[in-house]
């Protein structure tokens, strides 16, 4: 029999005590459980980062994995926790839209608001609900925890606007969603809409007053130092610096217009 697996996923950063205090309350309750650290590193309080997090790893994870966030800008006030089965995959999240891009993508099987107390770990810290409450509710669920327990189902959710990007005939606009740890600036513009615009050689990309030409297969295609876009490994396109930081050199953040369009 396979072993249960809880993720994590938070913007603590990397070797903050709280996480090691969620792991020690995951553990206490479930030993045998395998905790897999997803990213420690989301901007605090992005929302929306974490949900991109969430929505490129998410799936590479066995079935009934349960997934935790705390990624809460509002803990401590009336905003709800969650748990929340979409397909194979389980999760634990405040319900402030960190799992609205997940809802895009596969089928809503149930939601629960957290609030059988009884399951939780007392005394609750109003600051600190991953610990408290989320570890908790995802080690007895992997435990066998009957799901009704947790709390009464709900059927609204919090859900973020996430545009799409605008086709104009042979040109493109769409947005950076987010910025990699290397500096790589993520589009939402798809592989195949780019490939819609034929010869990748002739592609340009404008953002921010840059224009990149062409659309290379990988960054060693160009020499260190060199702006250029390509189709990254989430099937997105994005723009980099080969062996420097996209974002710093064009100056830009998430939200920034990008346009594709024939040479």
């Amino acid at each position: 029999m396979s072993r249960r697996v809880i993720t994590l996923t938070t913007d603590f950063g990397t070797g903050s005590p709280y996480v090691a205090e969620m792991k020690g309350v995951i553990l206490s309750i479930c030993p045998e459980i395998v905790i897999v650290d997803i990213s420690h590193q989301v901007a605090p309080q992005d929302v929306r980062q974490a949900a991109l997090i969430l929505d490129q790893t998410v799936w590479r994870f066995p079935d009934g994995t349960i997934h935790i966030c705390v990624v809460d800008p509002g803990v401590g006030t009336d905003r709800r926790i969650v748990f929340v089965q979409l397909g194979v995959q389980c999760f634990i999240a405040p319900d402030n839209g960190v799992l609205s891009r997940l809802m895009r993508r596969d089928e809503l099987r149930r939601a629960l608001v957290l609030t059988q107390q009884d399951l939780w770990r007392h005394p609750v810290s109003d600051t600190f609900h991953g610990r408290d409450i989320m570890a908790p509710a995802a080690a007895r669920v992997a435990t066998g925890q009957s799901l009704e327990r947790l709390g009464p189902a709900t059927d609204r959710l919090v859900m973020l606007d996430w545009p799409e990007p605008e086709v104009r005939g042979a040109e493109i606009d769409g947005r950076v969603l987010t910025v990699d740890s290397f500096g790589n600036l993520i589009t939402n513009i798809g592989h195949d809409l780019v490939d819609r615009l034929g010869n990748s050689a002739a592609i340009c990309v404008r953002c921010a007053e840059h224009t990149i030409r062409g659309v290379v297969r990988t960054y060693g295609d160009r020499d260190p130092g060199t702006l250029v876009a390509l189709i990254g490994s989430s099937g997105l396109l994005e723009m980099a610096v080969v062996q420097g930081h996209a974002a710093q050199r064009l100056q830009v953040e998430a939200g920034a217009v990008v346009t594709v369009s024939c040479a």
